[in-house]
């Protein structure tokens, strides 16, 4: 029996996106953001959103467009430092912020979609990510209205390295996740590309519900079973946005050409 996954446009991906959604986003800086689904999801209005998403964009591009139309009410994030709106929100006590090391996040989110509820690691430990007093939101006057709470630390020996603390972080299931592939078919099999590869996996396993646009679409078969990278089982919505997509540099860093440099190409 043939399962063809695929819908019409971005907008009719993500219309049943509720008020009070979580969501788990993939992209890596802005490597692999699902920008047509992120836009889609600003026109279509939803808010009050848990966002978990190695960053938030920047101001003007991926989940910065949803910060900026005031839609999110909570981001669950590992850096966070490129978005000016970003910063004011939640120093203005509007955002909500969980930050959370880059690692922790990752495999929060693959173990949510592994069925484990809470894992022990040494990222953390005697910080305030285990300690606990972290902000994760201010009043207007500056002033903490909510911080982290401790967490559990239990002493393990692993292999031969002999007894050291773990934190305990609970893993994450969120309700819709959105990513960006290069290819998949109707069967909603994706091939991603380069950093994207990072954390729009483990994003597409935490949901209940994953949608996935992608700039190629093929028939099931078309792609090589041993070059999937992740299979259509956590996929459940597929939209083709095609390959003319604006794809933006974070941070640009570029050196001029002189004398030691053509030197150095010779």
């Amino acid at each position: 029996m043939s399962v063809d996954k695929t819908v019409g446009t971005a907008a009719e991906a993500v219309a049943d996106i509720g008020d009070g959604s979580s969501l788990a986003v993939g992209g890596f800086g802005l490597s692999g953001n699902p920008v047509q689904l992120i836009e889609a999801l600003r026109d279509q209005g939803a808010r009050e959103l848990s966002i978990v998403s190695n960053n938030c964009g920047v101001d003007g591009w991926g989940l910065g467009l949803l910060l900026a139309s005031g839609q999110i009410a909570k981001m669950t994030s590992s850096y966070v430092g490129e978005n000016k709106e970003f910063a004011r929100q939640y120093l203005e006590g509007e955002l909500e912020v969980e930050l959370v090391p880059q690692g922790t996040l990752a495999e929060k989110l693959r173990a949510g979609g592994a069925g484990i509820p809470a894992f022990y690691t040494r990222s953390g430990v005697g910080t305030q990510v285990a300690d606990g007093g972290l902000p994760m939101r201010y009043n207007t006057d500056g002033t903490v209205a909510k911080a982290s709470a401790p967490k559990d630390v239990r002493s393990f020996s692993l292999g031969q390295t002999g007894e050291k603390d773990y934190v305990l972080e609970e893993s994450i299931v969120t309700d819709f996740a959105l990513v960006h592939a290069a290819v998949g078919d109707r069967h909603g099999n994706l091939v991603f590309t380069k950093a994207t590869r990072q954390f729009a996996p483990p994003a597409a396993m935490s949901a209940t519900v994953c949608i996935a646009q992608v700039e190629k679409l093929v028939e099931p078969g078309e792609i090589d079973p041993d070059q999937v990278h992740l299979p259509g089982v956590y996929v459940h919505r597929i939209v083709e946005v095609g390959p003319d997509i604006e794809k933006p540099i974070e941070k640009r860093t570029v050196r001029a050409a002189g004398p030691d440099r053509e030197e150095q190409n010779r």
